[in-house]
């Protein structure tokens, strides 16, 4: 029989998970534990010690204790290097975060859970209320997030108090929680929620029912970005959607924690929305914000050099490879970049013109036109992979050609992956 009370308001896990909970030794996270344990659920336990306070490591024994008394399999982790720039406790979340990865990886498990409780999504949503917040702020924080989940968000703190209490089990407490002095949520969880409580009794209630409503509308809101992600966040879908649909756009583009601020965001739609093609904002991690003819994008800021591919001729009779071009044979081909002063006479198209407009008129952003490989026929520019090929430097129709291609050709490839239109009316 199962002892009681329970954790009403838990959520359970799919059928057969294999949980890994972040053990950090306190109330929430060890009653998860237990609970996890009573509903059945296969788990291990992961502690990090962040090397923070005098005697964080009698933390990481106890945790090891009541591991090995569960026979709960354990990965710990203390940290030895120097905390990341910022402030300390959003350097310590990243290491934490950082480390539960890794434990992930290590133990094969399907999900981290988590212990926050309903408590915890109301002191958040009101740190995030006094920051300025918006909706994504309100929800406080999310059940799901990719592997990470948080069974207990519908769980009060008392409850689990009272979980605990009926098995006799023992929990340690970090004084840093109950820092008003230095912590802003220690301020929120025992001087500003009591006080309100005291004057508007029920208010606590009525804030997790805001935050609950927040994250339906947020869930609503990260759906209909995620569509604008899939579509390849053109520039004209952007345009028709709301502010707050776009700023999650950003975000999604950007996927990694922590996340990009207000100011940030903000200067991403500006330039999406009324930049210049060709526009462009600097991010944390090395990334690059960047406003192509049609769409927007983040990666590398800084691409390596490119590297030319390799040639490859063959005879050939005629075929419709997407890929080749079919040259005439006897020319002297090489593989080379872009450079002031190229023109050709594309095929399909009358005259000459230059490659600048050629790429321009095929969409190529900007920032990767250098990179794209180019086939010289005895010197003189003859095709543009992808895009377009020269009429002198094409072979007759129903002659022998040489059938000419690019092997391993990953500069073509991110080229033209930027592009709405890979494919020119000129070849």
């Amino acid at each position: 029989m199962r002892a009681h009370p329970v954790l009403a308001g838990a959520a359970s896990l799919p059928r057969h998970s294999r949980a890994l909970v972040a053990l950090s030794g306190g109330p929430d996270s060890t009653a998860l534990l237990l609970w996890l344990r009573e509903e059945g659920v296969d788990v291990a336990a992961a502690h990090y010690d962040h090397a923070l306070r005098n005697g964080s490591e009698r933390d990481a024994e106890h945790v090891a204790e009541l591991c090995e008394r569960l026979r709960v399999p354990l990965v710990s982790e203390r940290r030895t290097g120097p905390l990341p720039p910022g402030s300390v406790q959003a350097a310590a979340r990243a290491l934490r975060y950082a480390f539960l990865d890794r434990a992930l990886a290590a133990t094969g498990r399907d999900v981290v859970c988590l212990g926050h409780t309903a408590d915890d999504v109301v002191e958040g949503a009101v740190l995030h209320l006094l920051r300025g917040s918006a909706l994504a702020g309100l929800r406080g924080m999310p059940a799901r997030r990719g592997p990470y989940f948080r069974p207990l968000l519908d769980v009060w703190r008392r409850d689990v108090e009272a979980f605990l209490a009926a098995r006799g089990v023992e929990t340690i407490t970090d004084p840093a929680n109950a820092d008003v002095d230095r912590y802003a949520r220690a301020r929120v969880r025992y001087l500003l929620l009591p006080a309100l409580e005291r004057d508007r009794p029920g208010i606590i209630w009525r804030l997790r029912a805001a935050a609950a409503a927040a994250a339906a509308l947020q869930d609503r809101l990260e759906a209909d970005a995620a569509v604008l992600v899939e579509r390849g966040a053109l520039r004209a879908d952007l345009e028709r959607a709301p502010r707050a649909t776009r700023l999650e756009v950003y975000r999604q583009l950007y996927g990694r924690l922590p996340g990009l601020d207000r100011r940030q965001l903000e200067a991403m739609d500006r330039l999406a929305v009324r930049g210049p093609t060709g526009g462009g904002l600097d991010l944390p991690g090395s990334l690059r914000f960047r406003v192509q003819p049609n769409r927007v994008s983040i990666d590398v800021g800084t691409l390596p050099p490119p590297s030319a591919p390799r040639i490859d001729v063959r005879p050939c009779a005629g075929c419709a490879d997407p890929a080749a071009a079919h040259l005439r044979p006897g020319q002297s081909l090489t593989v080379g970049f872009r450079r002031p002063g190229l023109r050709m006479r594309p095929l399909g198209a009358p005259g000459s013109r230059k490659l600048q407009d050629i790429l321009t008129d095929a969409r190529v952003p900007r920032h990767l036109r250098d990179r794209l490989p180019l086939v010289f026929a005895g010197g003189r520019l003859a095709w543009v992979p992808g895009i377009a090929v020269d009429v002198d430097a094409t072979a007759p129709a129903g002659t022998l050609a040489w059938h000419v291609t690019l092997e391993g050709q990953p500069e073509t490839q991110v080229v033209l992956s930027g592009s709405a239109h890979p494919r020119s009316p000129f070849i």
